[in-house]
Order: C-alpha cells, then structure tokens, then sequence
C-alpha cells in the first residue's frame, strides 16, 4: 500500500477499525509475566462491544491474563494497524450465542475442552494508523469511548 497523500480523518479511522473488527478472524496478542513478553496469534469475535477469544489454561498467554497481566491486541497489516489496549476478564462461561459465535471464528468448539478458557477483552484504547502521515490523530478511542 502506497503512503496516502492525506491522512484518514478520525470519523474514517473509525469506520476502518470497526470494519476489520466485524471482518477479520485473526489477531495478534501480547501480554508479559514472569519477565517475559509474549506474543501469539489467535482467532476471535467481535462483539461490538468486547473482543472474546479462547486458548487453553495452560498457555503462557492464558497464565499472564489470570496473574492480572495486562493485553495489547492488534489487527490488520504493518500498514493498516488497528491497536488496542484494554481490560481482560476470563469468564468461566459465556451466553450460548457468544460461546456459539468464538466456536465459528476459531474453527473448534471451546466447550468441548475443560482445559480452554475464554478471554474477553474490552478495548479502552484505540489507535489507528497506516504510514509516518497517519501518526498524528491516530488514537480513536480513550477511556472504552470512541473519541
């Protein structure tokens, strides 16, 4: 993707971001504990609102979120970034349709495996961006609020 000659406006970034949350399947996530950070990809659905995915327990991933850890997760492109902090919860059980709807986007019913846990992830940052130009404005959400 070639450098735009004029950065998206904020109203764009949003449309942006919430089409690849509604459309994409897969995302990167990051979290740090026992002094390491750690970086995994997986598959998750939006919910308007929350971000729900699922890994087994034991993975260092689901260890950092439980031990309070922090997460950062990003979509798209190097050059069509949508990056978001937020809080993590890891609900024992989700509603059918929520659990119906992570089973879909991972390709495997968690349900079916007491060892996986869900992550639901609310963001409380947002910040698009897609070259040097688009670094200014690029955060869109502050505080869970689309600013």
């Amino acid at each position: 993707m070639a450098a735009t000659a004029e950065p998206r406006d904020r109203e764009q970034r949003v449309s942006d971001a919430l089409e690849h949350l509604g459309t994409d399947s897969d995302l990167w996530v990051a979290t740090a504990g026992d002094a390491e950070p750690w970086l995994v990809p997986l598959s998750f659905h939006w919910t308007g609102k929350a971000l729900l995915m699922a890994t087994l327990r034991r993975n260092r991933t689901c260890r950092n979120l439980a031990a309070g850890g922090g997460a950062r997760v990003a979509l798209g492109h190097t050059r069509d970034v949508v990056m978001l902090d937020g809080e993590v919860d890891l609900p024992e059980d989700l509603p059918d349709d929520e659990a119906d709807a992570v089973a879909v986007a991972s390709g495997y019913d968690p349900r079916t495996d007491e060892e996986t846990a869900y992550i639901r992830f609310t963001p409380q940052r947002v910040q698009v961006w897609r070259t040097a130009e688009e670094i200014e404005g690029r955060t869109v959400m502050r505080d869970g609020r689309w600013s």
